[in-house]
């Protein structure tokens, strides 16, 4: 079985990364600046990459500032790279977003569009897996989309899927050989006022979901389908309504 070290291991998809893989008989080492490494600084990297077959990035930049998030990924990717190489690496796998390759204007796609390049240039055979936007985060979306009691959204199309399901895709990819770039999702499209709309009814929330188009999406207007998956992206089963009984939000 590999050596797989998972970047950002300790986090919500990391740790469930590492679960996965050691259910499976890899060796998959998290790896954070809680466990001594820093793909800002390089510290750390030399050591836990030895003997690594596979290194599975799933960090994220602790501010999404514009200028600090492309700073973020340019420079932890190029330096992990640099060390895989070193390392003896031969798979690089990169959890990223739908709709980093369609016309748009997100800072944050940016910088994540930035790392995409560096892997994809580099001589190391890479996975990219595009996911839609998490389950998760559906309480932080509304959240910052809130004055008052209206929260005020786009009904650009969203297809979001369960943390747990990025995860099992992650985990499949970085078990197998380099496969390019892939997009996975959740079962169902529905705008993205209407995502929130449906969580925050079903967590008996008394705000008001009000959908206007030329609302912003983290700070930026999106197109209808700029975050819907292509034909042919793996599509996986936890729908929205299964969900959410069994993740109450967070206090």
């Amino acid at each position: 079985m590999a050596k797989i070290v998972v970047i950002g291991g300790t986090g919500l998809i990391g740790s469930k990364v590492v679960a996965k893989l050691s259910e499976h008989g890899h060796e998959a080492i998290p790896a954070s600046p809680n466990t001594g490494v820093n793909t800002l600084t390089g510290e750390g990297l030399a050591e836990v990459l030895v003997g690594a077959d596979t290194v599975v990035d799933v960090s994220n930049s602790p501010s999404f500032a514009p200028a600090d998030v492309l700073a973020f990924f340019t420079t932890s990717t190029r330096n992990l790279l640099e060390a895989e190489a070193t390392a003896g690496v031969t798979h690089h796998v990169a959890l990223t977003i739908v709709g980093t390759n369609r016309p748009q204007n997100i800072p944050y796609f940016a910088a994540k569009t930035a790392q995409e390049e560096l892997i994809r240039e580099s001589a190391i055979g890479y996975s990219l897996v595009h996911a839609t936007q998490f389950f998760e985060f559906v309480g932080s979306i509304a959240d910052i989309s809130t004055e008052g009691d209206v929260v005020t959204l786009p009904g650009a199309l969203i297809q979001p899927i369960a943390a747990e399901d990025v995860a099992t895709a992650v985990a499949r990819t970085a078990a197998g050989a380099p496969v390019g770039d892939i997009e996975i999702a959740g079962p169902e499209p529905f705008g993205m006022d209407e995502f929130a709309r449906r969580a925050l009814a079903f967590r008996g929330d008394a705000r008001t979901v009000v959908r206007d188009d030329s609302a912003p999406y983290y700070g930026a207007r999106i197109e209808e389908r700029t975050l819907i998956p292509v034909e042919g992206a793996q599509i996986f089963a936890t729908t929205l309504e299964e969900w959410l009984p069994l993740n109450p939000p967070r206090s």
